[in-house]
């Protein structure tokens, strides 16, 4: 059976938000494009971001603000930003009929807290621009002559654009189809891979009494990260125990200083569950609960303090006698209480795998990509675009407005 070829002017390898930003770009400016996917559809990492919600964006005070939250690989984005920020995506989907609304921190979400209105969205998108898109599509190969692809190869097809963006995304959550074909590709034509190793990613305890506090869920708390009796870094916010770990937004964003931390050596986490408070002032209110009922037993104290699921771990940890009166408590066993109140500590085992890694950290050398191109430094029609650069930041729409800015700036650039 003889192969047929398609001719295209830029062909977009990935069907994640990246991918459809650069195809719909592209088909914009007047291109012909094609679209390859290896799922039955589009953007299905893109339905389960923000819990289903879809946070699309962050707004900050301006683009330096953004980039600095994206740790030392941030000023690459400058340009990208510089082409497609933040408000430009607010106004991009507002424009594709989906009102967005902004929430603590800058996060903006779509008013319907939908994801699959950004999906639809950015479906018109490629409608509008004619895009072809193909599904369920398996590459066999990019084919180099000495700087340039010429064509993909596909099982009984071949493609040949003058212009390839690859946005395969990462590593993160295989179950939607990321797994690291773009890395092999990008390597082959001779591209350096950073180590992919997951990120916003829960993270599993040794202590085993956690799985008893699994599904309770903390509010305005503040979690450290120590190592060697050293605090390397902290969060403040919510944080959810799992049937063997932590996990939520703290958690997440501190999981790429725990893993760095890990490959070093030990590492412990300290949860305040009273970062509003200082040690007196809680020591004064423990006083007042206890002193209010003396001949209350200790275990049935500190409702007023404590979830009810974290009372059996704290009279354990404290040593205090679950049945001695809390009106006869010493002075030694307060201050034991009053320490787990402030520092709480576990001890990480291991970060979870890229099953439930949100993000990929690792990706395509920043050095062999133009920033103000996306381009290949190294190929001279290959872009890049979203997740599959060594690029990402932490929790609240910063990975998504990554995955906007570069699929617009490879799609418009030449």
């Amino acid at each position: 059976m003889n192969k047929t070829s398609q001719k295209f002017d830029v062909a977009v390898i990935g069907g994640g938000p990246a991918g459809m930003m650069a195809a719909g770009t592209a088909a914009k400016n007047g291109a012909k494009v094609v679209l390859l996917e290896k799922n039955k559809t589009l953007g299905k990492k893109l339905l389960i971001t923000g819990k289903g919600r879809c946070n699309i964006t962050n707004i900050r005070d301006d683009n330096r603000g953004f980039i600095k939250e994206l740790g030392v690989n941030g000023p690459f984005l400058f340009s990208a930003l510089a082409a497609f920020g933040p408000k430009d995506v607010v106004d991009f989907f507002k424009h594709l009929g989906v009102k967005t609304k902004v929430e603590r921190g800058g996060r903006v979400f779509p008013v319907s807290d939908l994801s699959a209105d950004v999906l639809n969205a950015l479906a018109r998108f490629l409608s509008e621009g004619r895009v072809t898109v193909i599904k369920q599509v398996k590459i066999k190969e990019l084919v180099l002559q000495k700087d340039l692809i010429t064509k993909i190869k596909l099982v009984d097809d071949e493609i040949t654009a003058q212009k390839i963006i690859l946005a395969t995304g990462g590593l993160a959550y295989p179950g939607t189809g990321c797994t690291g074909d773009g890395y092999n590709w990008a390597k082959n034509l001779g591209h350096t891979i950073v180590k992919p190793t997951p990120a916003l990613v829960p993270v599993l305890l040794k202590e085993r009494w956690v799985k008893d506090l699994e599904g309770l869920s903390l509010k305005n708390v503040s979690i450290a990260v120590y190592q060697n009796n050293k605090k390397v870094a902290s969060e403040f916010g919510e944080a959810l125990f799992t049937a063997s770990g932590l996990s939520g937004p703290i958690i997440l964003d501190l999981s790429q200083t725990i893993g760095q931390c890990l490959a070093k050596g030990a590492v412990e986490l300290k949860i305040n569950f009273k970062p509003a408070l200082d040690w007196p002032a809680l020591d004064l209110r423990l006083q007042k609960d206890f002193g209010q009922n003396p001949n209350k037993a200790f275990k049935n104290s500190l409702g007023q303090l404590l979830p009810k699921k974290l009372i059996p771990i704290f009279i354990k940890l404290s040593k205090i006698d679950e049945n001695k009166k809390a009106g006869q408590l010493t002075r030694e066993e307060k201050s034991r209480l009053l320490k787990l109140f402030f520092e709480f500590t576990l001890t990480v085992d291991r970060l979870d795998g890229f099953e439930k890694a949100i993000i990929t950290v690792g990706g395509i050398n920043l050095k062999e990509i133009n920033p103000k191109t996306m381009g290949s430094k190294i190929i001279k029609n290959l872009f890049f675009a979203g997740e599959i650069i060594d690029l990402n930041g932490p929790t609240g729409g910063y990975n998504l407005q990554i995955a906007f800015a570069t699929g617009y700036l490879a799609g418009n650039s030449k």
